[in-house]
């Protein structure tokens, strides 16, 4: 039986990986993000729905939600997926505003529309986060990795709180994961291979390895899985 999926930051990279792995079981796939061309051609390459939308503003996220409910009546899985690092593309200069910008991103664009979309969830659900590696071990003194950081405690909470009606949260950790947007121009050959050596299996990720575990969190076998946060990094966490 087809599921509705709903994948913020949907249109490129690990976003849209997850997507069309859903899509590739029959489920109906909505993806949301802010650039409404990138999102429609994405949409479009699986098979899925496109919602444009800026889930940092809360007007926006009840806009989805309306039309979410209107549309498809219910969610059974979220993947809370939309975010970045501002100080990779040029962000604001001052501390405040790095640290402003960072929360926007990747915390209010997950806890919005989680808060926003709870009551569509289905029993027997999921709500997945994709934080980082960053918020296990730092971020070089950015404030990307405390941000992601913030989803953990909020993912247990929401674990404890959605668990009586069968809905289970986890939050999944990539570390280096190439074929993405996320480091911009900052990923020099040297950076590359510094970001591999880090790891056990010798290679960097692929959004692949990330819409797999997603994939199995949502599904029927890992039903009993819950507030735990899954490392898919090829044991870089764990150092040399």
């Amino acid at each position: 039986m087809a599921r509705t999926i709903v994948v913020s930051g949907g249109g490129t990279g690990i976003g849209k990986a997850v997507a069309a792995r859903f899509a590739a079981d029959g489920d109906r796939v909505v993806v949301v993000g802010r650039r409404a061309e990138v999102l429609e051609k994405a949409a479009g390459e699986i098979g899925g729905t496109a919602l444009p939308a800026d889930l940092g503003d809360p007007a926006e996220v009840e806009r989805v939600r309306a039309e979410l409910a209107e549309r498809f009546g219910s969610v059974d899985v979220l993947v809370n997926n939309a975010g970045g690092n501002a100080d990779n593309h040029g962000g604001p200069a001052g501390v405040a505003e790095r640290w402003t910008s960072n929360f926007r991103i990747n915390v209010l664009t997950s806890v919005l529309p989680t808060e926003a979309f709870r009551d569509l969830l289905n029993p027997s659900g999921a709500v997945v986060f994709v934080s980082s590696i960053a918020a296990l071990r730092g971020s070089g003194g950015s404030s990307y990795g405390p941000m992601k950081a913030a989803l953990h405690p909020y993912a247990c909470d929401l674990a404890a709180a959605l668990g009586p009606r069968g809905v289970t949260v986890n939050v999944v950790a990539p570390g280096y994961i190439e074929d993405t947007e996320f480091f911009g121009d900052a990923m020099s050959d040297e950076r590359r291979a510094t970001q591999i050596a880090q790891t056990h299996t010798g290679r960097a990720g692929t959004p692949g390895d990330v819409a797999e575990t997603v994939h199995w969190l949502a599904s029927p076998g890992a039903g009993h899985v819950t507030a735990q946060i899954i490392q898919v990094n090829g044991g870089a966490e764990r150092g040399r």
